[in-house]
């Protein structure tokens, strides 16, 4: 009878589900199932379901993971199958199938340990643990408790690396089950109370279940006070976390407890709570057990009859369930019974049946031998096959770390003496271009500063002074004159400084536009704008803008029959200052068409000066330069006009 006890809370911290959601959530994800179409989401799906079934039906839970099974083989789908198999084996460990148990764990440890040759992810190590673990559980259901704990330690010591407490927990727990089957009370004492530790630390809900294993223990050494102390925190963990099963057991317990101090009627009073709490779960494996303590209580008391009463009880649900041990048990207890009550007769046909299932557990127990031998046999075979394959992968894997660090090594000193290569040949070259770039710089700032006194400029400046006197517009050329003399003056004092602010850019475009719209009689009218975002101290090269905005005038709105309009804007984007230059006039090619139709075409050097300050501008703050020129166009396909854009770094006066 302690086997048995031991047995339902071994499954019960194993199993623990609460079964009627179990089918809620079943449903849900088969739900989710029929609505998938990926395999691999089917093939986790198949599993998930599989799992939901384990405590409420072994059949559907090995129905669909045979699915799984399936499924993920023919999509090769490692990791499920692995799954696929741990679920196949606690079906089959639920109904009693050890041997194909075995098999499927030892099929699931086989992929894992297979796939974590190439991926050491997390998910893959507890699932490798989780086979450990459950081969772990079929050799402590047949005994073997060696190999039970070998395999128990080897899945405790991954989920120790991943620092997976519940599962923890839960191999400590079993590890003390196993010592205590083994009578080891001081370590399976030892597994309980690290168990429990963990268990609170945690927040576990079958921590009632550990606790009432640690009253247990102290119950068979014999130390009454240290076991009624751990049953009372059982029965306050089991009303903060409701577990029927559990708090059946934990009574069954108690009422031993109360049987070994000599306190009958407490201890039929505890029993009586353990039949409620079974029979609220329909459990009635753990009803034949309680009617079984309370007949030996009865008999005790020599009240025979309602020993006799409970006995006849737990008898008919042991029948039913086909248990030959409690069968056993309950004869032998009927043929006492009817032996004190002088009934000779009844006496010997109970003893009788009692050498009969006496006879039966005999043969079950010598087929359950030969099983477990066979089994074992056909493990440790596999398990040396295993351990041989693994070592060859060890001896390739540890050829081909070494190969691998030999290509990493000559290719970390070909990179080496690459870079160092590259390092001085760049070296050189920026060495080169820097020189080469200062050079030119002073060239260009010369050629810049004659192109911004261009005798061409000055030549038409004068001759519109000229023909304003002529006509008798003497109070217009003096207002000529007086802007080119500022003009000049500006661009003479701004041609000595690499930088200045962009108000002054602004007021010296504005000087030389109002110049042009006086020597073209009023031809264009002109905007200049700044955006908000422009501080005072940003600056730009001095005329940078001239030369595009003459272009616009005079290639752009000159030849065009209506009045024109130029817009000049500055405004910052994305860490660049932006200046535009839009006008309406005849566009870029057909001004092009034009100049090419002429005798003699003026070559102008001034966009060749300035696309070459971009480039120098560029260079020496190692930031974007650069000048873009469009035609603009309605749907129609029709000229509006032409957009330069200029897009500078944003610099400051220093």
């Amino acid at each position: 009878m302690k086997i048995a006890k031991n047995l339902s809370l071994y499954f019960l911290l194993i199993f623990s589900v609460v079964s009627w959601s179990q089918s809620q959530t079943a449903d849900s994800l088969i739900s989710v199932l029929k609505k998938t179409r990926n395999d691999i989401d089917k093939a986790k799906l198949l599993n998930a379901i599989a799992d939901e079934y384990k405590s409420s039906d072994p059949k559907l839970m090995l129905q669909f993971a045979n699915q799984a099974l399936q499924l993920s083989t023919k999509i090769k789908f490692k990791e499920a199958e692995g799954n696929a198999y741990l679920n196949i084996g606690t079906a089959n460990i639920i109904t009693g199938n050890y041997a194909v148990a075995l098999q499927n764990f030892s099929n699931a440890q086989t992929v894992f340990e297979k796939e974590l040759d190439n991926n050491s992810d997390k998910e893959l190590k507890n699932s490798l643990a989780r086979a450990y673990g459950s081969i772990g559980i079929v050799f402590s259901e047949q005994s073997s408790y060696a190999k039970a704990l070998q395999y128990d330690l080897k899945a405790l010591k991954i989920y120790e690396s991943t620092n997976n407490l519940e599962k923890c927990a839960r191999l400590y727990n079993n590890i003390g089950i196993v010592y205590k089957a083994q009578d080891e009370d001081f370590k399976a004492l030892n597994y309980f109370v690290k168990c429990l530790k963990i268990q609170e630390k945690i927040g576990d809900e079958t921590v009632g279940i550990t606790t009432t294993n640690i009253g247990n223990i102290y119950l068979h050494q014999k130390n009454f006070s240290k076991a009624f102390e751990y049953y009372n925190k059982a029965l306050q963990l089991f009303e903060k976390y409701p577990n029927p099963r559990g708090l059946g057991e934990l009574y069954n317990n108690l009422g031993l407890y109360y049987k070994m101090i000599n306190n009958q009627t407490e201890a039929l009073k505890t029993f009586e709570k353990a039949i409620a709490a079974f029979t609220s779960i329909e459990d009635k494996f753990g009803i034949s057990d309680t009617y079984f303590y309370i007949g030996e209580v009865y008999l005790e008391q020599n009240k025979l009859d309602e020993s006799l009463v409970a006995t006849n009880k737990s008898l008919a649900l042991a029948k039913e369930l086909e248990v030959i041990e409690q069968v056993q048990n309950a004869e032998k207890r009927l043929s006492e019974i009817y032996e004190k009550k002088h009934n000779t007769e009844e006496s010997l046909r109970h003893f009788k049946l009692y050498s009969v299932a006496k006879d039966s557990v005999a043969n079950a127990e010598n087929i359950r031998s030969s099983v477990r031998a066979e089994m074992n046999f056909e493990f440790d075979k596999k398990e040396v096959l295993q351990k041989k394959e693994q070592e060859k992968r060890e001896v390739i894997y540890n050829e081909q770390a070494k190969r691998h660090q030999q290509q990493i090594f000559f290719v970390i000193l070909f990179i080496l003496l690459a870079f160092g290569i590259i390092f001085l040949i760049y070296n050189r070259l920026q060495l080169k271009k820097t020189l080469t770039l200062q050079k030119e710089l002073a060239e260009y700032e010369q050629k810049a500063l004659h192109l911004q006194m261009n005798p061409h400029f000055v030549f038409n400046c004068l001759g519109s002074i000229s023909s304003f006197i002529v006509q008798n517009g003497t109070d217009s050329a003096i207002k000529y004159l007086s802007k080119f003399s500022k003009l000049m003056r500006l661009t003479l004092e701004y041609s000595k400084e690499s930088l200045i602010p962009i108000d002054k850019e602004m007021e010296s475009l504005q000087n030389y536009l109002e110049l042009e719209q006086l020597r073209f009689n009023q031809k264009f009218d002109f905007t200049i704008t700044k955006g908000n975002d422009i501080e005072d101290d940003m600056a730009l090269p001095p005329l940078l803008l001239q030369p595009f905005v003459e272009n616009a005038i005079i290639h752009g709105l000159i030849p065009k029959n209506e009045k024109g309009n130029i817009a000049i804007d500055f405004s910052i984007e994305k860490e660049s200052l932006i200046c535009t230059i839009e006008d309406n006039g005849i566009g870029f090619d057909k001004s092009k068409e034009i100049k090419e139709a002429l005798v003699s075409v003026h070559k102008s050097m001034a966009l060749d000066i300035t696309k070459k300050r971009l480039e120098m501008m560029e260079a020496s703050t190692s930031r974007k330069a650069n000048v873009a020129i469009e035609e603009l166009k309605n749907n129609k396909g029709e000229i509006l006009g032409t957009k330069v854009i200029l897009n500078l770094p944003i610099q400051y006066i220093k």
